[in-house]
């Protein structure tokens, strides 16, 4: 049988402390269970590609869409 605890004969003191052994214990068990679960997996770094810049990306969109060369230029 559970020992329990009945709150309506203690002080606020003891109340106090009462929680306070409870929260111990929940931290307690939660390392614990941290400690025995696998640890996550290290992150994969993706392969380095190649980014173009931005003249290079202009370059390529006015070579595939001629009719919008100079789209990126603003009116004066």
């Amino acid at each position: 049988m559970r020992h329990r605890t009945y709150t309506f004969t203690k002080s606020p003191e003891q109340l106090r402390l009462f929680g306070a052994s409870g929260g111990r214990a929940y931290g307690r068990n939660q390392k614990a269970r941290r400690a025995l679960s696998a640890p996550p997996p290290q992150a994969i770094l993706p392969h380095m590609r190649y980014l173009a810049n931005t003249a290079e990306s202009i370059a390529v969109l006015d070579a595939r869409f001629p009719w919008l060369r100079g789209a990126e230029k603003r009116l004066a």
